[in-house]
C-alpha cells in the first residue's frame, strides 16, 4: 500500500485548512465516518463539521482550569453551534497529564502521562494531541476501539497534524495503533 503524507514547513494554525481538506479526502477514500478533534474555543471543530461534511465529529475541549481556575475557554455560542449540528464535545481532564501535571508541579517529579506526553511531542504537539483526544473519545464512549477514526490535533491554535488512529481506553493505552500520518509539520 502507498499512501502520501503531507509535511508543513512549518506548525500552526495557517495549516488548518489544507488539514481538513485532507482529512475530508482520507474519509471519503476510506469510508471513515468518526472525526476527533481537539479544539479549545470551538472554531477549529466548526470548521471541521462545514469541511469534512457528513463525518461525524467528536470536539475535545480544554478541561475547566487549563489556563486559570474557573475559566473555562470553549466559546458558548460556538459549543451551541456544534451541539445543534448534531456534533459532541468532550470536556474532560487531559489523558496524559491530569494529575502528573499535578505531581510535578508540586513535586518537581514528572507522572507516567507526562513522560509519554512528551515521548509523542518527539514527533510534534499535534501527534501528541492527536493520540491524547483520541484515548478521551474512547473513554467517553464517543468512539469505538474496534474502528478507526480520524484525529485533527495542533500546535497551540487550529490544526496542523491528522492522524488515522485505532482507539483504545486510556488504562489500555499501548494497545493505540497509530496506522497513518495524513499530516503533520516538518521538525
Amino acid at each position: 500500500m502507498e499512501l502520501k503524507t503531507v509535511y508543513f514547513e512549518k506548525p500552526g494554525s495557517e495549516n488548518t485548512e489544507t488539514v481538513l481538506n485532507l482529512v475530508r479526502q482520507r474519509a471519503e477514500a476510506t469510508g471513515s465516518k468518526k472525526v476527533v478533534v481537539a479544539s479549545n474555543s470551538g472554531d477549529t471543530a466548526l470548521k471541521a463539521m462545514d469541511i469534512i461534511a457528513g463525518a461525524e465529529v467528536v470536539t475535545v475541549s480544554h478541561v475547566t482550569g487549563f489556563r486559570e481556575p474557573n475559566m473555562q475557554q470553549f466559546d458558548e455560542t460556538n459549543r451551541h453551534n456544534i451541539e445543534s449540528r448534531g456534533g459532541k464535545i468532550i470536556t474532560a481532564a487531559h489523558a496524559f497529564s491530569g494529575i502528573s501535571i499535578a505531581t510535578r508541579n508540586k513535586y518537581d517529579m514528572p507522572g507516567t502521562g507526562v513522560i509519554i506526553a512528551d515521548t509523542l511531542r518527539l514527533f510534534g504537539e499535534g501527534t501528541k494531541v492527536c493520540c491524547e483526544i483520541t484515548l478521551m473519545a474512547a473513554d467517553a464512549g464517543l468512539v469505538r476501539t474496534d474502528e478507526d477514526i480520524v484525529a485533527i490535533g495542533g500546535t497551540g491554535r487550529g490544526a496542523d497534524t491528522a492522524l488515522v488512529l485505532r482507539p483504545t481506553n486510556s488504562r489500555r493505552f499501548f494497545e493505540l495503533k497509530i496506522r497513518e500520518i495524513l499530516c503533520k509539520p516538518h521538525l
